[in-house]
């Protein structure tokens, strides 16, 4: 009978071993998606910063050219 119940509690451990990895690792995906969502602003930052520059310099462009 105890050797049962050593041996439940020895799975039962386990299982909160596996159950805690499975949450380290979800926690790391969700730090890699925030990091993701991160660089998608900045790109989007420096998309409208390049597209604001193209659109101060186009009629200085022009002026030269005509």
């Amino acid at each position: 009978m105890q050797g049962d119940a050593l041996a439940l509690s020895g799975d039962t451990m386990a299982f909160l071993g596996d159950t805690l990895a499975l949450l380290g690792d979800t926690l790391a995906l969700l730090g890699d998606a925030l990091a993701l969502s991160g660089d998608t602003l900045a790109l989007s930052g420096d998309t409208l910063a390049l597209q604001g520059i193209a659109q101060f310099n186009s009629p200085r462009i022009n002026e030269i050219s005509s």
